[in-house]
Formats: structure tokens, C-alpha cells, sequence
């Protein structure tokens, strides 16, 4: 069983209590349910720049915890007052150390969409990402049949969010349907053996059809990272761990809006 496999088993479980303790019912009334969302697609299309994903993930499977001093809120602030396209939110708690608290906390104050990242595989987790101020939610094609992304995407739909669809190989392109996902997250790090790979980014988007946007996650920390990522379909890039590790996360932050700048500047 891949790590992944069991990281899937443990959501169905956790699941199966959410499904218990709540309706659909209680989600769709809930103060963010029928609120209008930010579009993630908008901020990247309407950026000037390579797009900016900033993330608030406490720890990782692979690497443990990322910050010691972690709070959720002061990092979503330093984000948004600098200017990121939107803030990614890991909410999965087993193997993240994240919280469905976290975004609902966030949601309060948000002034970029908001992207719920987790391993999704159920509409309660979706509705569930609704009711509690997301505006994406995450699907992740190597967790998911082609049937299973399908009425994943129905849901979100039904709920007015976005789909951020990610994929890790040319292998899960099949299970995509273009005319009702625009955005796709390539996922530099292979999710079987938590190798990374910045090229991985350029491979897969030149198989992306025209008008796809496409966003670059896992791996990049420097300015040749970016450099390396760049193709004209590449929109935004998803930056997590980088942040997280920093003795300073708005001065970190500050350098790398710079950079991203000045490469787009340079193209």
C-alpha cells in the first residue's frame, strides 16, 4: 500500500464521522455558504506578474513540523498584505497538522480567494470547504477515477467554487474534462515516491490544451526555479514549505514577489 493509499483510507474514515455528525442540510446554511467567492482564475489572469499562491501548512508527512511558531491568522495576514494572489489553507489534520478551523478563521478577514488543500474524495468535503469560506477547492487526480472527478467537479460547481485539478504525470490528463476545469495544478513532487522534479511543471503543460491555466506547485525556492517552471500556460506558482521555514516570513515574501517581477519583466 502507497503512502498515499493510506492517507486516502484514513480520509474515508474521517469522513464517515463527518457524514455522521453532519447533513448537507447544516453546510448550506452556514454564514459562507451563499456568499458570492473570489475567483482564483480572475487574480491570475488580472496579475501582472506570475501568480503567487502563498500557503499556511504547519508540517508535511515528509519533512515533519515546518514552524514551530505557527499561527494561522498572523501568516495569512503578512500574505495578503503583500500582495499574493491567494492563500492555500492545509486543513487535513492526521498528516498536516492543519485544520478545517483554520479557513473558517481566515475566511473572516479574506481579501484573495481562499483554496482549501486537502485530499478530497467525498461532496460533504466540498460542501464542508463551501460553508467554511473557501473559493477553490484542491482535487487531486492521482486520489481520484475519471467518475469519481467528475462528480466532484458537480459538486463544486453546485457550491459556486473553483477546482484547482492537480495532476503529477501525463497519466492523469485522460481523467480531466477541459470544458469544465480550467485550472491545473502540476504537482512537481511524484506522490508515490515524494521525489521532486521543477521540469515535471514544463512537461506537462505543453500536453495542457490552449486556455487551460496552469499552476506550478512543490519545489520552488529560488529564482532559477522560477526561471526553470516558466511556459506561457504556467500562470501562478503554489509556495509552501519555502515560506514556512522562514525566520521571516513578510521579509521572505517581500524578496520573492520581487523576483517573480522581475522575471516577468524579463519575459
Amino acid at each position: 500500500m502507497s503512502f498515499l493509499d493510506q492517507i486516502i483510507n484514513s480520509k474515508r474514515e474521517e469522513i464517515k464521522i463527518l457524514r455522521k455528525k453532519y447533513s448537507l442540510g447544516y453546510f448550506e446554511e452556514q454564514e459562507y455558504f451563499n456568499s458570492s467567492p473570489l475567483s482564483l482564475i480572475d487574480s491570475l489572469s488580472e496579475s501582472k506578474r506570475l501568480g503567487l499562491i502563498a500557503e499556511i501548512k504547519k508540517a508535511s508527512p515528509s519533512k515533519g513540523i515546518l514552524r514551530m511558531e505557527f499561527n494561522h491568522i498572523d501568516i495569512a495576514r503578512i500574505y495578503m498584505e503583500n500582495r499574493v494572489n491567494a492563500v492555500s489553507v492545509l486543513t487535513d489534520s492526521k498528516y498536516f497538522q492543519g485544520s478545517i478551523d483554520y479557513l473558517k478563521e481566515i475566511a473572516k478577514f479574506k481579501s484573495v480567494p481562499l483554496l482549501r488543500k486537502d485530499f478530497i474524495i467525498d461532496e460533504y468535503q466540498i460542501f464542508e470547504a463551501k460553508a467554511s469560506g473557501a473559493d477553490v477547492v484542491l482535487l487531486i487526480g492521482e486520489a481520484l477515477s475519471a467518475y469519481q472527478s467528475d462528480a466532484l467537479i458537480a459538486a463544486a460547481n453546485e457550491c459556486n467554487l473553483e477546482v484547482l485539478y492537480e495532476i503529477h504525470s501525463p497519466a492523469q490528463l485522460d481523467k480531466i474534462n477541459f470544458d469544465k476545469v480550467k485550472l491545473v495544478g502540476i504537482n512537481n513532487r511524484n506522490l508515490e515516491t515524494f521525489e521532486v522534479d521543477i521540469r515535471t511543471t514544463k512537461m506537462i503543460a505543453d500536453a495542457l490544451p490552449q486556455g487551460t491555466i496552469a499552476i506550478s506547485e512543490s519545489g520552488i525556492t529560488s529564482p532559477d526555479d522560477i526561471k526553470i517552471i516558466s511556459h506561457p500556460k504556467v500562470k501562478g506558482i503554489l509556495v509552501g514549505e519555502y515560506f514556512m521555514k522562514s525566520e521571516d516570513i513578510e521579509e521572505t515574501l517581500k524578496r520573492f514577489i520581487n523576483t517573480l517581477e522581475e522575471v516577468k519583466n524579463e519575459n
